[in-house]
């Protein structure tokens, strides 16, 4: 029997109770109503996919949005009976579900009284299959959170937690960001604190980027997304940036903390316990096989990368009407290898890359390489190339480099 080829499946849910003033993702609320329209849209595109890929085998999927746990029990019911029926779907997959503390958690009237308890959404999710849980925090002070649009609290956040562990999920991520406005060290430091006392299997820090589109580019100028240690502050109750210095020096503190406290850095953003490493964005990050389903969902299958239809309209009339569908060249996959696997703390193999293109990576890219090496940006060593932590501190402008 032919040995069927690993797959990673993600799910696109574009739907969210409000835009947070960061966000630049296909997303957008919608009446409850639209939502079902779009599930049963989804379903159908599941089962149509399926069909020519019954060669692989899904390894990880992964519900994002938007806001996937607005969904109802049924939605993701259905869904999931979908996928089941039409892919080979791993017992051991990793099956990855976004969640917003503001859609799930215990809710408490003002006078203290317990009204309606959202644990039993949490714990159906569980039992239709999905495994591992991304948080969405982004930080553990009020005000920050407020800041940044968010619909929840620090303490609508622990009542997620509580609820999630109360479920039986014992894979959770918690996403955090850094470079907030207002933001300093210490109160970074305090809501790192916070999270490491609940111990979860994963963390991902992300390092605010204004994009373009977005109320935080309006607010904080044209040039927001070139240099963005040096803006100035929108009106005056919005706080200005960290500057550049700040930004790093959080950085150095967020992986102090985490390495101290037995968080393995695997990939420039993201921190694991020992074997709780996201294998779904593994998948991206070594360029494996990946079909997006939904909204605006991006494929690569084969050496052609494909991206589904962004407008509502068209998706739900037509659901395999793809917006791109095009060849990825040698070049192109040579220049993913390098500036996808480099976000990796253990780097590119070079046997890999000779391996896959037939050619030494030194032989395309030596000049690069030696070039960063001599500056102590990058290191060669085991066979494998690698950023040092002075690299990752200017990481953006080296994977640049190696664009052919």
């Amino acid at each position: 029997m032919a040995l069927m080829k690993p797959l990673s499946l993600y799910l696109h849910f574009p739907f969210c109770v409000r835009k947070c003033r960061y966000c630049d993702f296909l997303s957008f609320p919608a009446s409850e109503a639209i939502r079902q329209v779009y599930v049963d849209t989804l379903c159908r595109e599941i089962r149509l996919r399926g069909r020519d890929l019954a060669g692989h085998q899904v390894q990880t999927v992964f519900l994002g949005g938007g806001t996937p746990s607005l969904m109802t029990e049924g939605q993701l019911a259905a869904l999931m009976e979908a996928l089941r029926d039409s892919f080979s779907i791993s017992e051991k997959a990793e099956i990855s579900m976004e969640c917003n503390p503001g859609t799930v958690g215990k809710r408490v009237c003002r006078h203290g009284c317990k009204q309606e308890t959202d644990a039993d959404k949490l714990s159906a999710f569980r039992r239709q299959g999905i495994n591992r849980l991304s948080i969405g925090l982004q930080s553990a002070d009020d005000k920050e959170l407020a800041l940044l649009g968010r619909i929840h609290t620090f303490e609508d956040f622990m009542q997620t937690w509580q609820a999630a562990r109360e479920a039986g999920f014992d894979n959770i991520n918690i996403d955090l960001m850094s470079g907030i406005p207002g933001q300093t060290i210490a109160s970074l430091e305090r809501s790192l604190e916070r999270v490491l006392s609940l111990r979860p299997e994963h963390l991902s820090v992300y390092s605010l980027i204004i994009e373009e589109g977005t109320e935080f580019y309006r607010l904080y100028g044209q040039e927001a997304d070139h240099d963005p240690g040096h803006l100035q502050a929108g009106p005056a109750a919005d706080p200005p940036l960290p500057d550049e210095e700040e930004e790093r020096a959080m950085y150095h503190l967020t992986e102090k903390r985490l390495a101290e406290s037995g968080y393995g850095h695997y990939e420039i953003s993201n921190y694991a316990l020992p074997g709780r490493e996201c294998l779904h964005n593994l998948t991206y990050w070594r360029r494996g096989e990946y079909l997006g389903l939904g909204l605006g969902a991006a494929s690569l299958l084969g050496e052609r990368r494909l991206r589904n239809q962004t407008e509502l309209a068209l998706y739900m009339k037509d659901c395999l009407a793809a917006a791109e569908d095009e060849p990825v060249t040698l070049q192109g996959q040579m220049e993913e290898t390098m500036f996808l696997g480099l976000r990796c703390l253990d780097g590119v193999c070079l046997d890999d890359f000779q391996k896959r293109f037939g050619c030494g990576m030194e032989e395309i890219y030596g000049d690069v390489i030696n070039r960063y090496c001599s500056l102590g940006m990058m290191e060669k060593s085991g066979g494998r190339v690698r950023l040092t932590e002075r690299g990752i501190d200017v990481s953006n402008w080296i994977l640049a480099d190696f664009i052919l």
